[in-house]
Protein backbone atom coordinates (compact mmCIF):
# COMPACT_ATOMS: atom_id res chain seq x y z
CA UNK A 1 0.00 0.00 0.00
CA UNK A 2 1.38 3.56 -1.18
CA UNK A 3 -0.31 6.94 0.02
CA UNK A 4 2.25 10.21 -0.23
CA UNK A 5 2.81 13.44 -1.53
CA UNK A 6 5.60 13.90 -3.92
CA UNK A 7 6.21 17.00 -2.94
CA UNK A 8 5.36 18.83 0.27
CA UNK A 9 2.03 19.27 0.65
CA UNK A 10 -0.69 20.62 3.07
CA UNK A 11 -1.56 17.85 5.59
CA UNK A 12 -5.12 18.60 5.55
CA UNK A 13 -6.18 17.87 2.15
CA UNK A 14 -6.29 13.86 2.35
CA UNK A 15 -8.21 12.51 4.98
CA UNK A 16 -7.12 8.93 5.54
CA UNK A 17 -10.31 6.73 7.32
CA UNK A 18 -9.86 3.77 8.84
CA UNK A 19 -13.16 1.13 9.09
CA UNK A 20 -12.68 -1.22 12.19
CA UNK A 21 -13.04 -4.76 11.48
CA UNK A 22 -16.23 -5.08 13.94
CA UNK A 23 -18.07 -2.48 11.56
CA UNK A 24 -16.78 -3.77 8.52
CA UNK A 25 -18.10 -7.33 9.32
CA UNK A 26 -21.33 -5.40 10.71
CA UNK A 27 -21.81 -3.48 7.32
CA UNK A 28 -20.89 -6.70 5.23
CA UNK A 29 -23.34 -8.34 7.06
CA UNK A 30 -25.96 -6.59 6.33
CA UNK A 31 -24.62 -5.46 2.64
CA UNK A 32 -24.28 -9.28 1.47
CA UNK A 33 -28.32 -9.41 1.85
CA UNK A 34 -28.96 -6.46 0.08
CA UNK A 35 -30.05 -7.50 -3.81
CA UNK A 36 -28.92 -5.43 -7.03
CA UNK A 37 -29.48 -1.77 -6.51
CA UNK A 38 -31.08 -0.79 -9.56
CA UNK A 39 -33.98 -2.54 -8.89
CA UNK A 40 -35.49 0.03 -7.12
CA UNK A 41 -32.62 2.63 -6.33
CA UNK A 42 -34.91 5.06 -4.34
CA UNK A 43 -35.47 2.03 -2.04
CA UNK A 44 -31.53 0.85 -2.42
CA UNK A 45 -30.24 4.32 -1.09
CA UNK A 46 -32.68 4.49 1.92
CA UNK A 47 -31.68 1.03 3.06
CA UNK A 48 -27.95 1.87 2.23
CA UNK A 49 -28.58 5.09 4.52
CA UNK A 50 -30.40 3.21 7.41
CA UNK A 51 -27.00 0.48 7.29
CA UNK A 52 -24.07 2.99 7.02
CA UNK A 53 -25.77 5.01 9.65
CA UNK A 54 -25.39 2.03 12.18
CA UNK A 55 -22.02 3.21 12.29
CA UNK A 56 -20.15 4.79 15.01
CA UNK A 57 -20.59 8.38 15.08
CA UNK A 58 -16.97 9.88 14.83
CA UNK A 59 -16.80 7.42 11.85
CA UNK A 60 -19.81 8.44 10.34
CA UNK A 61 -19.21 12.47 11.31
CA UNK A 62 -15.57 12.13 9.65
CA UNK A 63 -17.26 10.90 6.07
CA UNK A 64 -20.25 13.70 6.43
CA UNK A 65 -17.40 16.25 7.23
CA UNK A 66 -15.80 15.43 3.92
CA UNK A 67 -18.39 16.63 2.12
CA UNK A 68 -19.92 19.36 4.15
CA UNK A 69 -17.58 21.91 4.39
CA UNK A 70 -15.28 24.49 1.81
CA UNK A 71 -12.17 24.21 4.25
CA UNK A 72 -12.13 20.43 4.21
CA UNK A 73 -9.45 18.07 2.21
CA UNK A 74 -10.12 17.18 -1.32
CA UNK A 75 -10.07 13.60 -0.98
CA UNK A 76 -10.72 10.93 1.14
CA UNK A 77 -8.83 7.47 1.37
CA UNK A 78 -11.13 5.20 3.00
CA UNK A 79 -9.05 1.42 4.27
CA UNK A 80 -10.79 -1.95 5.68
CA UNK A 81 -14.20 -1.82 3.76
CA UNK A 82 -16.32 -4.48 2.77
CA UNK A 83 -15.90 -6.61 -0.02
CA UNK A 84 -18.31 -9.56 -2.05
CA UNK A 85 -17.42 -13.22 -1.06
CA UNK A 86 -17.05 -14.14 -4.29
CA UNK A 87 -15.87 -11.41 -7.53
CA UNK A 88 -16.50 -12.94 -10.77
CA UNK A 89 -14.35 -11.82 -13.84
CA UNK A 90 -13.71 -8.27 -14.35
CA UNK A 91 -15.76 -7.07 -17.67
CA UNK A 92 -13.94 -6.84 -20.48
CA UNK A 93 -16.70 -4.38 -22.69
CA UNK A 94 -17.12 -1.83 -19.47
CA UNK A 95 -20.10 -2.59 -18.76
CA UNK A 96 -21.62 -4.40 -15.47
CA UNK A 97 -20.84 -8.18 -15.01
CA UNK A 98 -24.02 -10.56 -15.25
CA UNK A 99 -22.51 -12.96 -12.95
CA UNK A 100 -22.05 -10.75 -10.26
CA UNK A 101 -24.25 -13.28 -7.17
CA UNK A 102 -23.68 -10.49 -4.49
CA UNK A 103 -23.60 -6.68 -4.68
CA UNK A 104 -21.85 -5.46 -1.31
CA UNK A 105 -19.14 -3.57 -3.83
CA UNK A 106 -22.31 -1.71 -4.75
CA UNK A 107 -23.61 -1.24 -1.87
CA UNK A 108 -20.75 0.06 -0.50
CA UNK A 109 -20.26 2.77 -3.00
CA UNK A 110 -23.62 3.76 -2.67
CA UNK A 111 -23.53 3.54 1.03
CA UNK A 112 -20.92 6.38 0.88
CA UNK A 113 -22.07 8.04 -1.92
CA UNK A 114 -25.42 8.60 -0.25
CA UNK A 115 -23.47 10.41 3.14
CA UNK A 116 -22.20 12.49 0.36
CA UNK A 117 -25.00 14.16 -1.81
CA UNK A 118 -27.40 11.81 -4.13
CA UNK A 119 -25.60 10.05 -7.56
CA UNK A 120 -26.26 10.99 -10.57
CA UNK A 121 -26.38 9.27 -14.20
CA UNK A 122 -25.67 10.80 -17.49
CA UNK A 123 -27.02 9.53 -20.54
CA UNK A 124 -23.53 9.70 -22.21
CA UNK A 125 -21.90 8.16 -19.66
CA UNK A 126 -22.35 4.15 -19.32
CA UNK A 127 -26.07 4.69 -20.58
CA UNK A 128 -27.18 6.58 -17.74
CA UNK A 129 -26.30 4.26 -15.15
CA UNK A 130 -25.36 4.72 -11.41
CA UNK A 131 -22.60 2.31 -10.88
CA UNK A 132 -19.87 2.65 -13.27
CA UNK A 133 -17.51 -0.40 -13.69
CA UNK A 134 -14.40 1.23 -14.44
CA UNK A 135 -12.08 -1.40 -16.10
CA UNK A 136 -9.68 -1.39 -18.94
CA UNK A 137 -10.93 -2.33 -22.65
CA UNK A 138 -8.95 -3.53 -25.38
CA UNK A 139 -10.71 -0.87 -28.21
CA UNK A 140 -10.00 2.02 -25.44
CA UNK A 141 -6.62 1.41 -24.01
CA UNK A 142 -4.92 4.88 -25.55
CA UNK A 143 -7.66 6.76 -25.04
CA UNK A 144 -8.25 9.91 -22.12
CA UNK A 145 -11.16 8.17 -20.83
CA UNK A 146 -11.79 5.58 -17.75
CA UNK A 147 -11.74 2.47 -20.67
CA UNK A 148 -7.68 3.70 -20.49
CA UNK A 149 -4.56 1.57 -19.70
CA UNK A 150 -1.47 2.25 -21.75
CA UNK A 151 -1.50 6.40 -21.38
CA UNK A 152 -1.24 8.19 -18.28
CA UNK A 153 -5.32 9.33 -18.00
CA UNK A 154 -3.87 13.69 -17.39
CA UNK A 155 -5.02 15.01 -14.59
CA UNK A 156 -8.41 16.53 -15.06
CA UNK A 157 -11.93 16.58 -13.55
CA UNK A 158 -14.61 14.48 -14.56
CA UNK A 159 -16.88 17.42 -16.17
CA UNK A 160 -20.53 16.94 -18.66
CA UNK A 161 -21.12 18.14 -21.68
CA UNK A 162 -23.61 21.16 -22.04
CA UNK A 163 -25.17 23.04 -24.38
CA UNK A 164 -24.47 26.28 -22.47
CA UNK A 165 -21.27 25.98 -23.62
CA UNK A 166 -19.57 25.61 -19.98
CA UNK A 167 -18.90 22.02 -19.00
CA UNK A 168 -18.41 22.57 -15.22
CA UNK A 169 -22.29 23.54 -14.64
CA UNK A 170 -23.62 20.00 -14.66
CA UNK A 171 -20.41 18.26 -13.52
CA UNK A 172 -20.75 16.13 -10.37
CA UNK A 173 -19.87 17.14 -7.25
CA UNK A 174 -17.95 14.27 -6.05
CA UNK A 175 -16.34 10.75 -7.16
CA UNK A 176 -16.36 8.07 -5.32
CA UNK A 177 -13.85 5.54 -6.75
CA UNK A 178 -14.13 1.71 -4.94
CA UNK A 179 -11.58 -1.53 -5.48
CA UNK A 180 -13.06 -4.58 -6.45
CA UNK A 181 -9.93 -5.84 -7.91
CA UNK A 182 -6.52 -4.47 -8.33
CA UNK A 183 -4.22 -4.22 -11.80
CA UNK A 184 -2.23 -7.91 -11.84
CA UNK A 185 0.79 -6.07 -11.65
CA UNK A 186 0.03 -4.16 -8.48
CA UNK A 187 2.02 -0.45 -10.04
CA UNK A 188 -1.76 1.23 -11.05
CA UNK A 189 -2.22 4.33 -8.78
CA UNK A 190 -4.85 7.55 -8.43
CA UNK A 191 -3.51 10.52 -8.12
CA UNK A 192 -4.93 13.82 -6.38
CA UNK A 193 -4.03 17.28 -7.08
CA UNK A 194 -5.70 19.39 -4.68
CA UNK A 195 -6.17 23.67 -5.93
CA UNK A 196 -4.78 24.60 -2.93
CA UNK A 197 -1.58 22.93 -2.95
CA UNK A 198 -1.57 23.69 -6.90
CA UNK A 199 -2.01 27.45 -6.07
CA UNK A 200 0.23 27.31 -3.60
CA UNK A 201 3.11 26.11 -5.88
CA UNK A 202 2.56 28.29 -8.76
CA UNK A 203 3.72 31.89 -9.49
CA UNK A 204 1.37 35.02 -9.95
CA UNK A 205 1.80 35.31 -12.91
CA UNK A 206 1.09 31.89 -13.83
CA UNK A 207 -2.07 31.58 -11.60
CA UNK A 208 -3.72 35.35 -12.99
CA UNK A 209 -3.47 33.55 -16.19
CA UNK A 210 -5.25 30.31 -15.20
CA UNK A 211 -7.91 32.64 -13.61
CA UNK A 212 -8.50 34.76 -17.34
CA UNK A 213 -11.13 32.46 -19.97
CA UNK A 214 -8.02 31.93 -22.28
CA UNK A 215 -9.06 28.10 -22.08
CA UNK A 216 -11.82 25.50 -23.99
CA UNK A 217 -12.39 22.31 -23.09
CA UNK A 218 -12.98 19.55 -24.84
CA UNK A 219 -15.96 17.80 -24.16
CA UNK A 220 -15.46 14.13 -22.65
CA UNK A 221 -14.53 11.56 -24.46
CA UNK A 222 -17.28 9.38 -24.32
CA UNK A 223 -19.71 12.22 -25.29
CA UNK A 224 -17.00 12.44 -28.33
CA UNK A 225 -16.78 9.35 -29.08
CA UNK A 226 -20.93 8.22 -28.76
CA UNK A 227 -22.17 11.69 -29.59
CA UNK A 228 -20.32 13.69 -32.02
CA UNK A 229 -18.23 10.64 -33.77
CA UNK A 230 -15.01 11.62 -33.25
CA UNK A 231 -15.11 15.48 -33.53
CA UNK A 232 -13.97 17.69 -30.87
CA UNK A 233 -16.68 19.63 -29.00
CA UNK A 234 -15.05 22.28 -27.30
CA UNK A 235 -16.56 24.84 -24.29
CA UNK A 236 -16.92 28.45 -24.59
CA UNK A 237 -13.62 30.09 -23.26
CA UNK A 238 -13.07 29.69 -19.56
CA UNK A 239 -10.92 29.74 -16.80
CA UNK A 240 -9.20 26.76 -15.51
CA UNK A 241 -8.98 28.19 -11.85
CA UNK A 242 -11.71 30.24 -10.02
CA UNK A 243 -13.33 31.27 -6.63
CA UNK A 244 -11.77 32.32 -3.43
CA UNK A 245 -8.04 32.26 -2.83
CA UNK A 246 -8.93 30.28 0.43
CA UNK A 247 -11.10 28.08 -1.70
CA UNK A 248 -10.26 27.51 -5.39
CA UNK A 249 -11.99 25.55 -7.93
CA UNK A 250 -9.86 23.96 -10.52
CA UNK A 251 -11.21 22.57 -13.88
CA UNK A 252 -9.14 20.56 -16.69
CA UNK A 253 -10.65 17.82 -19.33
CA UNK A 254 -9.00 14.85 -19.70
CA UNK A 255 -10.29 14.69 -23.44
CA UNK A 256 -7.98 18.08 -23.82
CA UNK A 257 -7.63 21.33 -23.17
CA UNK A 258 -7.36 23.97 -25.76
CA UNK A 259 -5.02 27.42 -24.81
CA UNK A 260 -6.14 30.25 -27.05
CA UNK A 261 -2.59 31.46 -26.99
CA UNK A 262 0.92 31.37 -25.80
CA UNK A 263 0.84 32.08 -22.53
CA UNK A 264 -2.16 30.36 -21.51
CA UNK A 265 -0.63 27.33 -23.20
CA UNK A 266 2.62 27.77 -20.91
CA UNK A 267 0.52 28.38 -17.98
CA UNK A 268 -1.38 24.92 -19.11
CA UNK A 269 2.15 23.25 -19.19
CA UNK A 270 2.92 24.49 -15.36
CA UNK A 271 -0.32 23.49 -14.09
CA UNK A 272 0.39 19.73 -15.25
CA UNK A 273 3.69 19.73 -13.68
CA UNK A 274 2.54 21.43 -10.48
CA UNK A 275 -0.21 18.51 -10.25
CA UNK A 276 2.32 15.63 -10.85
CA UNK A 277 4.43 17.81 -7.64
CA UNK A 278 1.84 17.92 -5.11
CA UNK A 279 -0.55 14.80 -6.10
CA UNK A 280 -1.66 12.58 -3.81
CA UNK A 281 -0.84 8.91 -4.67
CA UNK A 282 -2.72 6.16 -3.77
CA UNK A 283 -2.48 2.00 -4.85
CA UNK A 284 -6.25 1.25 -4.37
CA UNK A 285 -6.56 -2.42 -2.84
CA UNK A 286 -9.40 -4.43 -2.65
CA UNK A 287 -11.89 -3.13 0.21
CA UNK A 288 -10.23 0.68 -0.17
CA UNK A 289 -12.03 3.26 -1.62
CA UNK A 290 -11.46 7.44 -2.57
CA UNK A 291 -14.11 10.30 -2.08
CA UNK A 292 -12.98 12.99 -4.81
CA UNK A 293 -14.27 16.01 -4.58
CA UNK A 294 -14.84 17.10 -8.07
CA UNK A 295 -14.08 20.83 -7.70
CA UNK A 296 -11.23 21.28 -5.05
CA UNK A 297 -8.85 19.22 -7.11
CA UNK A 298 -7.87 17.17 -10.12
CA UNK A 299 -7.15 13.21 -10.35
CA UNK A 300 -5.27 11.19 -12.73
CA UNK A 301 -4.36 7.26 -12.81
CA UNK A 302 -0.90 6.23 -14.16
CA UNK A 303 -0.16 3.64 -17.04
CA UNK A 304 -0.63 -0.17 -16.53
CA UNK A 305 -0.72 -3.46 -18.10
CA UNK A 306 -4.00 -4.76 -19.19
CA UNK A 307 -4.62 -8.44 -19.85
CA UNK A 308 -8.40 -9.16 -20.46
CA UNK A 309 -7.96 -12.53 -18.91
CA UNK A 310 -10.72 -11.51 -16.90
CA UNK A 311 -8.28 -11.28 -13.58
CA UNK A 312 -8.19 -7.14 -14.87
CA UNK A 313 -7.97 -3.83 -12.21
CA UNK A 314 -12.15 -3.42 -11.64
CA UNK A 315 -13.12 -0.14 -9.61
CA UNK A 316 -16.38 1.07 -9.50
CA UNK A 317 -17.50 4.68 -9.44
CA UNK A 318 -19.96 6.84 -8.95
CA UNK A 319 -20.96 10.61 -9.65
CA UNK A 320 -22.44 12.61 -6.87
CA UNK A 321 -24.42 15.67 -6.79
CA UNK A 322 -24.99 18.05 -3.30
CA UNK A 323 -27.94 19.67 -5.32
CA UNK A 324 -29.87 18.07 -8.58
CA UNK A 325 -32.46 21.10 -8.70
CA UNK A 326 -30.09 23.72 -10.59
CA UNK A 327 -29.63 20.91 -13.37
CA UNK A 328 -33.16 19.63 -13.55
CA UNK A 329 -33.42 20.82 -17.19
CA UNK A 330 -31.03 18.17 -18.02
CA UNK A 331 -33.24 15.18 -16.06
CA UNK A 332 -35.01 12.47 -17.77
CA UNK A 333 -39.27 12.16 -16.72
CA UNK A 334 -39.53 9.20 -14.34
CA UNK A 335 -35.82 8.05 -13.83
CA UNK A 336 -32.42 9.13 -11.92
CA UNK A 337 -30.60 9.74 -15.37
CA UNK A 338 -29.71 13.09 -17.12
CA UNK A 339 -29.32 13.80 -20.54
Amino acid sequence: MSVHAHAPAAPDTLAEIEVPDHVRDTLAAHLVKEPEPSRDIDWAMTRYLQIFARMPTELLQRVLDFGRHPDTPGVGYVRNLPVDPRLPDTPRDGGPSPDKATFVAEGVLLGLSGLLGEPVGFATEKSGQLVHDVVPVASGARTQTNQGSVVFLNFHNDIVHDPSGRYDLASPDFLVLSCLRADQEGVAGTYYADARDICRVLDEATLRTLRSPLFRMNAPGSYVRDVAQGAEVLSDPVPMISGPEACPEVSAAANGVRPLDDAAQSALDRLQAACRAVAHHVLLRPGEALLINNRKGLHARSPFTAHYDGRDRWLQRTYVRRNQWDIRHRAVPGSRRLH
